[in-house]
């Protein structure tokens, strides 16, 4: 009975240890089972969508495999990298080549700083006293300062090249232009600043004749001119044509493009929101839409006294009908070039441009034979261009005709251009400056 019961004994024991064997087999050398992947997921829990930019469209998460350990890969990956990041940025401080201040005193240094520069300001209320940013091109750091604060004498200039943004279209801001110049041209002279350029919103006549005495050139002290509108001066040796862009003075705001502005479809055929002078081609344009009906067709407010101002009422109502119409009608003013050109662009509205010379000294030069508009003409604008009014009819019926699809390609087309030209305006100007000046010192 003893014997039996300790045979029994020992073949349990065989048994669990046999057992015992099978399973660590299968745990240390089986093949491994994985929980079936996901068929479609959408973004990692955290993890924010991507920010959309002007004219680019975003790529789709796939379906992935599921990894258990992807967590702790993820968090050594981000490890490594700000690791790397911290270990460049070491290398690269107090590296920079250059260093150029730009001193906004007129509301296009808004357009070149955030809208060619994409930068950012502090602070972000447009009605504060001193607002400033810093971006880096290249291995040049630029910085902008702007706001009523920024005053000449009041604030140091510490670094040795400067652009100086400033208003010239009328009497008044040309004679508050000259102070700023005059303040820099002393600092040239005391050698406190070695380089100055000049970004320059021009008389709508191209009059201007008030800031020749301050090019190099001309034995003055600017060394680059970049002037708006389509002056004879321009020479693209020390003078370049510079664009208007949008109004930044009505707080025109810098426009991301989405998904509904691409592909929604847009309820009017054309707007034109402005101010009607009389015995204008804006009257004429005007006539001609009532009489063939095509105000009911398009987004039309017009008032009689121009109004340099705008509400957030008004503002929101003619964001939206650029929003919402396939184009945008751009009769020349003043000048043939105006704000509402840029501003149809932002939002993927094609402008029609009405393509005739305004009065006054703009025109064409020995070097460029596209006025007006030169510079847009000569980065492909796929604009629609007239000589006259009369030929608008025939491009709405045409307008009627264009399928939903067509229209969508020239929009992003039309988006993807304005984000071009801009990105290509920052190369320019920054490698003018680098070329001109900037190989000189090191500031």
């Amino acid at each position: 009975m003893r014997l039996t019961r300790k045979r029994l004994c020992s073949f349990l024991i065989a048994l669990y240890c046999l057992f015992s064997f099978y399973a660590a087999y299968h745990v240390f050398f089986g093949p491994r089972r994985w929980p079936p992947a996901a068929t479609s997921r959408g973004l990692r829990k955290g993890a924010a969508p991507a920010r959309e930019r002007r004219g680019r469209e975003q790529s789709t998460l796939g379906s992935e495999e599921w990894n258990p350990w992807e967590g702790d890969e993820k968090n050594e990956h981000r490890h490594r990298v700000k690791t790397n990041l911290q270990i460049l940025n070491k290398s690269m401080k107090g590296k920079a080549d250059h260093r150029v201040q730009i001193w906004g005193k007129a509301a296009i240094g808004l357009y070149l700083w955030e809208h060619i520069f994409e930068g950012l300001l502090d602070s972000t209320d447009v009605t504060a006293q001193w607002r400033e940013g810093k971006s880096i091109v290249g291995r040049t750091h630029y910085s902008f300062i702007t706001g009523p604060a920024v005053v000449p004498g009041y604030f140091s200039a510490d670094v040795n090249n400067v652009v100086l943004v400033l208003n010239g279209r009328e009497k008044a801001k040309v004679f508050y232009a000259t102070q700023w110049l005059l303040y820099a041209q002393n600092l040239v002279q005391s050698q406190k600043l070695q380089h100055v350029a000049v970004v320059l919103l021009g008389n709508e006549h191209c009059d201007n004749d008030w800031m020749a005495q301050f090019l190099k050139s001309n034995g003055g002290f600017v060394e680059l001119l970049f002037i708006i509108y389509d002056s004879p001066w321009i020479n693209d040796a020390d003078v370049f044509q510079w664009p208007l862009g949008v109004a930044t003075y009505r707080n025109f705001p810098v426009v991301e493009a989405s998904w509904s502005m691409v592909y929604d479809e847009r309820p009017y055929l054309c707007n034109f929101l402005g101010t009607v002078y009389k015995n204008s081609s804006r009257q004429a344009l005007m006539n001609i839409l009532k009489q063939d009906g095509y105000d009911k067709r398009c987004w039309i407010s017009a008032r009689e006294q121009w109004q340099p101002q705008e509400t957030n009422k008004s503002l929101k109502n003619y964001q939206d009908a650029l929003l919402q119409s396939d184009l945008t009608l751009c009769p020349a003013g003043v000048n043939t070039e105006c704000y509402r050109i840029y501003e149809a662009c932002s939002f993927g509205s094609v402008p029609v441009v009405e393509d005739v010379m305004t009065a006054g000294k703009c025109g064409n030069t020995s070097a460029h034979h596209r006025a007006p508009l030169h510079l847009l003409k000569s980065m492909g604008a796929p604009f629609i261009f007239i000589k006259n009014w009369k030929e608008l009819p025939g491009i709405l019926e045409k307008e009627k005709t264009i399928k939903v699809q067509e229209k969508i390609q020239r929009r992003k087309m039309l988006l993807q251009w304005y984000q071009h030209f801009k990105t290509e305006l920052k190369m320019k100007f920054t490698d003018i400056l680098q070329s001109s000046f900037l190989m000189t010192n090191k500031g």
